[in-house]
């Protein structure tokens, strides 16, 4: 089965000389029939013995033997030594008994080396071969020693991994999890072994923390006739995509609550933004 996956920015490396965030389990049989859990996941840990923060990190996919094609943004998180950090991906839908409880963030918006971008689609890992990559930036991944590479895993018969070999495959009933610290071998850092979703209760970052806004909701008209986009509430980082995922707009500021899309042309488009470090997105049609 092959599904996609998804995951920018700096990270602060300062925080990881005592302390590291590490990809700590993936799950990829989420939604399979016959699977315990519903959807994908993918678990991040703080191993180290100080809280360690990500600012603009990325996690980012690619398959057991083509390059990583795929990413999404992590919020700007904090972890205290030994917090995890739960990450809802896609699901096939057909199976699971389980959902995930709690997850730190569910993904919804998946964009593409490409410049493409989906909405609304959720994440899902190639069941039993894969390449995850958490990374500081948004830079495309090449490889488990790429500069910007804070942790790698490729499992099964991934073409790429930390260490001698890859980790085991997951399957519907085991995840893949790390027992045996960060030596930076794959195969002998992970073990094949019954799902253990953790997700950490506490503040974990300025995204996290509830808000009565409906991010469903955040643009007053979608259907857009006087050339002006109304925000319901103040939203930075605004982009707009055509739905073939071309990027076509981009306000990195606040933006007051209108934004100005005269140059635009008539027809729909998918609007993205972050609202308290959250991000929304929103399709509009412009007339």
């Amino acid at each position: 089965m092959e599904k996609f996956f998804t995951l920018i920015g700096f990270v602060s490396i300062a925080a990881f000389s005592n302390a590291q965030i590490v990809i700590n389990e993936i799950y990829t049989g989420g939604g399979i029939l016959g699977a315990a859990i519903t959807n994908d996941f993918i678990e991040l840990k703080n191993i180290g013995s100080t809280t360690a923060s990500l600012n603009g990190a990325t996690l980012q996919y690619g398959s057991a033997t083509g390059g990583f094609t795929q990413y999404y943004n992590i919020p700007p998180i904090s972890l205290g030594s030994g917090q995890t950090y739960l990450i809802q991906q896609g699901g096939d839908g057909l199976g699971g008994i389980i959902n995930l409880i709690n997850p730190n963030l569910i993904v919804n918006v998946v964009l593409g080396f490409d410049g493409s971008v989906n909405v609304g689609v959720g994440v899902g890992l190639a069941l039993t071969s894969g390449k995850v990559a958490l990374a500081s930036n948004s830079t495309q991944v090449t490889g488990p020693t790429a500069t910007n590479v804070l942790d790698f895993v490729g499992y099964g018969l991934a073409n790429q991994y930390e260490g001698s070999a890859a980790a085991p495959s997951p399957t519907i009933l085991n995840s893949i999890s790390r027992t045996a610290g960060d030596t930076n071998s794959n195969f002998v850092d992970f073990t094949a072994t019954l799902p253990n979703p953790q997700s950490s209760s506490g503040t974990l970052a300025v995204s996290d923390l509830s808000s009565s806004h409906n991010s469903n909701n955040f643009i007053k008209n979608t259907f857009v006739n006087n050339d002006e986009i109304i925000f319901d509430v103040d939203v930075k980082d605004v982009k707009i995509y055509t739905l073939s995922g071309n990027l076509v707009k981009l306000n990195s500021g606040d933006n007051n609550n209108r934004l100005n899309i005269a140059e635009l042309q008539k027809g729909p488009y998918i609007v993205t933004g972050t609202i308290n470090n959250k991000l929304v997105s929103k399709k509009i049609l412009k007339d």
